[in-house]
């Protein structure tokens, strides 16, 4: 379809001014992203533009930045489109600090919002069940239309695909295969399971509600042993289940290259997925996971693949001065 959005100004050389750039900010439970619309690839946004843009005093502010780009007009597009011709959009999302990530479940929800506001999808691209491929530097993701947990219509659930434990059948059942230090938690490392989701994690499960607020995560959480590119950790309190055959837990992040968020899709699922572990064998596919910022939905798929549900808003249009 033709695009509703005129052309940015550009191409422009990395480091130089970004006046005039149209964007737009969005957000998923709270987890808030710089939303780029650069159809034809032309932007050259190099890591120091993204951390000024995400930069929360000095520029647009957000947890990471969203490039919006033509999947057939750049190099990682590539394979995308070769695992599926239908994925013509990819999710170019780069961390608050500019580095580059594999995968954002939030923000790919995000994504498909800014898509069919700005005219880019049209509505009945998902309509009637259809879903829409999306390219993500851990492949290719599928979006579909999804009730909230009530039952009315405006979430979107994304397949995020294959998840798999790093450490093996080892690790599931010794239920841990890292340790990690919390700043506020008695400084005792806790045991940690590893996930991987296309971008890496390490559940910790605690205690209790008043163990999960006390934990500090103004400073990143350390993790042994280290992972070579990082880690998002994740801090969890399983709760009673609401409902039969619906687990529920409590969630707090700190995201690799950000710090301390008010939600992460990826994270959701990996607290999840690792409280079923735990569970055992009869514990429920369905998970309603609470952050900060507000509720997601998580379901254990067959053959290994995990659904993200959640809201995705967005909020204002800025061009930079």
């Amino acid at each position: 379809m033709t695009s509703a959005v005129a052309e940015q100004p550009g191409p422009t050389a990395p480091g130089a001014p970004l006046r005039g750039l149209r964007v737009a900010k969005g957000h998923g439970t709270e987890n808030d992203f710089v939303l780029v619309t650069d159809e034809h690839g032309r932007l050259d946004l190099d890591a120091a533009a993204v951390a000024a843009l995400c930069d929360r005093r000095a520029g647009v502010g957000g947890d990471g930045l969203i490039r919006a780009v033509r999947s057939d007009a750049l190099a990682e597009g590539a394979a995308a489109l070769a695992e599926d011709p239908s994925a013509t959009w990819f999710m170019d999302y780069r961390n608050a600090d500019g580095s580059a990530a594999e995968m954002c479940g939030n923000g790919v929800r995000v994504l498909v919002a800014h898509l069919l506001r700005e005219g880019l999808v049209a509505p009945e691209e998902l309509a009637d069940g259809r879903t829409l491929a999306v390219g993500t530097r851990s492949g290719v993701k599928r979006v579909a239309a999804a009730p909230d947990d009530d039952g009315r219509p405006g979430w979107f659930a994304v397949d995020m695909g294959p998840w798999s434990v790093p450490g093996g059948d080892a690790a599931v059942a010794d239920g841990f295969d890292a340790t990690v230090a919390v700043r506020g938690l008695d400084g005792v490392p806790r045991p940690g399971l590893s996930f991987d989701l296309g971008n890496p994690h390490v559940v910790v499960a605690l205690t209790s509600r008043e163990e999960l607020e006390g934990a500090d995560l103004l400073l990143a959480p350390e993790v042994a042993p280290a992972p070579a590119g990082g880690t998002n950790v994740e801090l969890v309190v399983p709760l009673d289940a609401p409902a039969p055959g619906v687990g529920a837990l409590l969630m707090r992040v700190s995201e690799r290259g950000v710090g301390e968020t008010r939600s992460c899709g990826t994270g959701a699922c990996a607290a999840a997925l690792a409280v079923r572990l735990w569970a055992g064998a009869d514990s429920p596919d369905v998970w309603r996971v609470a952050v900060p910022g507000g509720a997601l939905r998580v379901t254990a798929l067959p053959g290994g693949r995990v659904e993200l549900a959640g809201p995705a808003v967005v909020v204002a249009d800025v061009v930079l001065a």
